[in-house]
């Protein structure tokens, strides 16, 4: 059995990095689906290409599995997470199918061989572990985005108030940064090229990022042109707000980290402290305690 999986496994990765010969040469997908492997191409590894290439011919059945709300929802999430590794709602599925098979594939292998906890494992981390990649990319994009706005609104406000306009400024100040929030900054500004109003546009890059700054910033910029307010005062405003906000977090999370400081110095260092100080009393001592207590 343990030479089964491992020749299984074996031909999963040669299938990975060698997908594509797998296919017949009248082999045919949707047009949607050949594109979707397509979509993001350099910016994902030639393993996850390949799995996304055997898995997309059953990406259709697992999206018809999760149902309409379900892929809405992973649609939003992957626009948090910036796609990760080029991933699309397609490629989503795909290693969802592939990934869930081999995991499937080795809980079996492993119950038989009376190891359940260890096949429960792999079930699990079969099926979950695209969610956890995305979840964890969310979670890194939001930190980079908040980290990088309240710079990015100091050098917004400092080119508005050289004369530029805000859509000349937006583009001049987006070329100059590398990372997430310059992505979303140019997302936005493509819209508005394409004739999406601009009070739209920020509301799309609100949804598509799941960070309180973020939505502040949108809010602001939008009541502070309703009410007619000079742009840079906002700008400056909405940077000193975020900062003061990030203040306040790093204070709460410094509160928080003290009682599981001192729980892991009351459970772990300080019995550890005891004995050491005890061993080191008895050896040093050279009192026989055998005699002492009879």
């Amino acid at each position: 059995m343990g030479l089964l999986l491992a020749a299984v496994i074996g031909l999963a990765v040669y299938g990975a990095f060698h997908g594509v010969r797998l296919y017949r040469a009248d082999a045919k997908l949707p047009g949607d689906l050949a594109i979707a492997l397509e979509v993001g191409a350099t910016r994902t590894t030639a393993v996850g290409s390949g799995i996304d290439r055997l898995g997309m011919r059953y990406a259709p059945s697992v999206l018809r599995m999760m149902g309409p709300k379900r892929v809405d929802a992973l649609r939003r999430r992957l626009d948090m997470a910036g796609n990760p590794g080029g991933m699309t709602v397609d490629r989503y599925a795909a290693r969802r199918a592939v990934y869930g098979f081999l995991g499937g594939f080795a809980c079996f292998a492993l119950v038989i061989r009376g190891q359940a906890p260890l096949g429960i494992f792999a079930l699990v981390y079969g099926f979950f572990w695209t969610d956890v990649i995305i979840r964890v990319a969310i979670r890194k994009r939001r930190d980079d985005i908040e980290r990088t706005l309240p710079d990015f609104l100091d050098v917004l406000a400092v080119v508005v108030s050289a004369g530029l306009g805000f859509r000349q400024a937006l583009e001049r100040v987006a070329e100059k940064y590398k990372g997430p929030w310059s992505d979303e900054l140019r997302i936005t500004l493509r819209q508005m090229d394409m004739g999406v109003s601009r009070r739209e546009a920020f509301d799309h890059l609100r949804k598509r990022n799941d960070s309180d700054q973020v939505s502040m910033f949108v809010t602001a910029l939008q009541q502070g042109e309703e009410l007619g307010a000079p742009i840079v005062d906002t700008l400056i405003q909405i940077a000193n707000d975020m900062r003061r906000t990030d203040s306040q977090n790093a204070r709460r999370n410094a509160a928080k980290a003290v009682p599981k400081t001192t729980l892991v110095v009351t459970m772990v260092m300080l019995p550890a402290t005891m004995i050491l100080i005890v061993l080191s009393f008895y050896y040093g001592s050279g009192v026989d305690f055998g005699n002492i207590l009879g």
